[in-house]
């Protein structure tokens, strides 16, 4: 009989457990761009690099694939371990043989609402909103207290622009009392496009109580923070977001744009460039390091 257990939403975390227990993680928040003065934006409701699949290598790694497929040659009919599987080759971005593990999980047991959840999750990621959007539909279908398909799905909204939609869904799985941070950050981001800057600093803040190892909702409640002119607090925060990682562009030209806020030109165009080094595709940072630049 298969494992009613919650399985490893795959996609947006920092960790993952093999299916066999949610794991945490978040949408990385999108930098305000800067035109001319420093008039902030609300953030982007567009799709963004960590909505995509975050490779977890130790546990989407050949060795762990081939010991699984051991498990489903010694046990074929049981669909736990094709959603295992099929879990790590998304992990590993073989999203073609994830599907077909998720399909094959469905077959052997059609009540299978993790398996659809997680099936949503590569559809997502090959390009298939509607297909994912219809999955994670009968995941909760079958399962209407399943919190991760209401924060799957609230994602499919928000990077359509569906706010409202999207609002409802992770209010829903918030409702639900989730222990899932994702819940949180997304529907903070959601009060920041709005400018309800207040409330997302709320679910910010609670996001980081959750997952106080994760950059993302530091950077997103730092953004809240510059936008109620809170610049100390705004600072400390994009800092907390490089000392838990200092590879991503968005926590450093979220550093330069206090700097430059503050009249700190130089600092602010050596934090701009760092984020640059890091993405040479952000434009927000370009943008800034050029304004700084002009006005050296």
């Amino acid at each position: 009989m298969t494992s009613t257990a919650r399985t490893a939403d795959f996609s947006d975390y920092t960790s993952i457990n093999t299916g066999r227990a949610n794991t945490r993680g978040f949408a990385l928040v999108s930098m305000l761009a800067v035109a001319g003065a420093l008039m902030l934006s609300g953030c982007t409701t567009g799709d963004t690099s960590s909505d995509m699949m975050r490779v977890e290598r130790a546990q989407g790694t050949e060795e762990n694939i081939a010991s699984l497929s051991g498990v489903i040659s010694a046990n074929p009919s049981d669909p736990e371990g094709y959603n295992v599987r099929g879990s790590a080759y998304g992990r590993a971005g073989e999203f073609r043989r994830a599907l077909a593990d998720f399909n094959k999980a469905i077959e052997l047991n059609p009540r299978f609402y993790q398996a659809y959840a997680n099936r949503a999750l590569v559809e997502r990621n090959m390009g298939d909103q509607s297909a994912a959007q219809s999955d994670y539909n009968m995941a909760l279908q079958l399962n209407p207290r399943y919190d991760v398909a209401f924060i799957g799905r609230g994602n499919l909204y928000r990077q359509a622009g569906q706010l409202d939609q999207a609002f409802a869904d992770f209010n829903k799985a918030i409702e639900l009392d989730t222990t899932d941070p994702r819940a949180y950050h997304n529907r903070g981001l959601i009060y920041q496009a709005r400018k309800q800057h207040a409330q997302a600093i709320e679910d910010f803040s609670t996001a980081i109580s959750l997952s106080p190892n994760s950059p993302e909702p530091y950077n997103g409640r730092g953004i809240s923070y510059v936008a109620t002119n809170d610049d100390d607090n705004a600072f400390a925060d994009f800092n907390t977001a490089i000392n838990l990682n200092g590879k991503i562009a968005e926590s450093w030209a979220n550093q330069a744009l206090v700097y430059e806020r503050r009249g700190d030109k130089v600092k602010a165009a050596k934090s701009y460039s760092h984020a640059l080094s890091l993405d040479t595709k952000y434009e927000p940072a370009r943008a800034g390091l050029a304004r700084v630049k002009a006005g050296v």
